[in-house]
């Protein structure tokens, strides 16, 4: 009884230090009506999902919304296992395939900030049965540790034959790289996606820790975050909890065989629960914005971020979903186990797919607005990509994807209220010694005051009390409105010791 009240307690602390760890970093966003209340938008967000899984013949779904640091919404639908019927609940186990990719990325940063690696160092350094890899020119640059983490190694895609190698014993990894791989096109040219190469990155967590890749994923990020129910031993899990893998063949679901963990494990290898990656999703959430403060880990806010960077190989696609049609072209790269694009929508957007024999998942992260949107599904290679998309849109029309507003700087406020002085008075030095050497030089004092005549004629008086926008700390922008119309501006700071102005626009608004 003693042992299991020990340990009763110290779970019981461990979950409220994450708690409060959460708590403590994930940062508030405005909302008008929380979205747990918003049945309409939850009800579209359902419909969209189960309509994926009929139509895609999934045995079994389960989706979850994360918002501002917590699980605020998770549904299952379906089956985990067709034979004994068992409802899918938050608590179901699926495997989530190349979704792995993001906490080997993670764990290669950790290392990196530790100091016992860096990604600009040839992956020979770390794996040395790559020293005789013959590469397919003679001016081939050798695979830096970052070309793995980016897909841009010269490996070829190799999703179908990848996903089968998850099993494969270390000894015969070791053997595949002494012998060496045929390379698709010299390394750092072009983005290719390669579960050969985050199966490589594996082996450098393990070389470099000096230990099993997967006990330093346990150690370094599933146990600081709490997530008792994910891992790379499938058949350790309870086999009660498990959704079972099928395909669909025949017209019938047919059982995929269960993969163990393996070398290739780092590319696709973990199963969770929608309970537990939403411990996850908001970790990961919580690196933005920027910011002062404790920095608890368990890696530090700008590694983060850092998976957000994408290799400079860009290309335009089109938004998944329901919406895509209609909607504008994205700009994308693969970062560091997520692909990172612009939505002209939903801002910032990291996402990643997971495909498998008998799984597939998709999550995709919206900094910007502290949201994130998973699910998870028992068919193989039944990415539920669309629906997740789709979900982002009914919550972006519903109000649900506010971002959280940026602060102003102390030097932008001086700036924006000489700003306010100068169009009062319709002189740009009647503030004082605000503005940086070159404004003058660009437009002199006497064409400043002709144009601020000019422009107060036409739009009348003007208040000014609006707040400006800042799109950084030393810029920002403003609307006014005024008794005919509205005047537009921006503002721009020299980067000097005691930030001026640089430059000043304004003027009405003609829309």
């Amino acid at each position: 009884m003693a042992v299991r009240a020990r340990t009763h307690i110290l779970r019981l602390m461990l979950a409220v230090a994450i708690a409060a760890f959460m708590g403590a970093v994930a940062p508030a966003f405005a909302e008008q009506t929380p979205l747990a209340h918003d049945t309409a938008t939850l009800a579209a967000v359902d419909r969209a999902m189960e309509a994926f899984r009929l139509d895609a013949h999934v045995p079994g779904m389960v989706w979850g919304i994360v918002k501002d640091g917590r699980l605020v919404y998770v549904k299952g639908a379906g089956v985990q296992d067709v034979d004994t019927k068992r409802p899918v609940t938050a608590d179901t186990l699926f495997r989530i395939a190349s979704m792995t990719k993001a906490f080997t990325a993670l764990s290669i940063l950790k290392l990196r900030d530790d100091g016992k690696l860096s990604l600009d160092t040839n992956a020979d350094t770390y794996v040395p049965e790559l020293r005789a890899w013959k590469y397919p020119t003679e001016d081939s640059p050798k695979i830096r540790v970052r070309e793995l983490l980016t897909h841009t190694g010269g490996l070829v895609t190799d999703d179908p034959w990848g996903d089968r190698q998850t099993p494969l014993p270390e000894d015969d990894f070791t053997r595949l790289l002494k012998d060496g791989v045929p390379f698709t096109r010299a390394p750092a040219m072009q983005m290719e996606y390669s579960n050969l190469g985050y199966a490589l990155l594996g082996r450098i967590v393990a070389n470099v820790s000096q230990g099993p890749y997967k006990d330093f994923v346990q150690r370094t990020l599933l146990t600081p975050l709490g997530m008792t129910a994910t891992g790379y031993d499938v058949a350790a899990a309870p086999a009660d909890r498990r959704a079972l893998g099928y395909r669909w063949e025949d017209n019938a679901w047919k059982l995929e065989p269960t993969m163990a963990h393996g070398a290739f494990g780092a590319m696709g290898g973990i199963q969770t629960s929608a309970n537990d990656y939403a411990k996850w999703v908001a970790y990961l959430l919580q690196a933005w914005p920027s910011r002062d403060g404790a920095d608890a880990g368990p890696v530090r806010r700008s590694s983060v971020r850092e998976l957000a960077q994408g290799a400079n190989y860009p290309v335009l696609r089109m938004r998944p979903g329901a919406t895509g049609r209609d909607a504008c072209r994205m700009a994308g790269a693969y970062a560091m186990g997520f692909n990172a694009a612009t939505d002209c929508d939903l801002g910032l957007t990291l996402s990643h797919s997971g495909g498998y024999p008998g799984y597939g998942s998709h999550l995709l992260l919206l900094p910007d607005a502290g949201v994130g949107i998973f699910a998870f599904a028992n068919r193989t290679y039944a990415g539920p990509t669309p629906p997740v998309w789709d979900a982002a849109v009914a919550m972006l029309r519903a109000g649900h994807l506010t971002a959280r507003p940026a602060a102003v700087s102390p030097a932008l406020t001086t700036a924006y209220a000489a700003v306010r002085t100068m169009f009062a008075s319709g002189s740009v030095t009647a503030a004082g010694d605000v503005l940086a050497m070159n404004f003058l030089m660009d437009r002199d004092a006497q064409h400043w005051a002709a144009d601020l005549v000019a422009l107060k004629a036409q739009v009348g008086a003007c208040d000014t009390a609006a707040p400006i926008a800042p799109t950084g700390a030393l810029g920002g922008e403003f609307t006014w409105s005024c008794a005919h119309g509205r005047v537009q501006g921006e503002l721009l700071l020299a980067p000097t010791p005691a930030p001026r102005i640089q430059s000043l626009s304004v003027m009405r608004a003609t829309q």
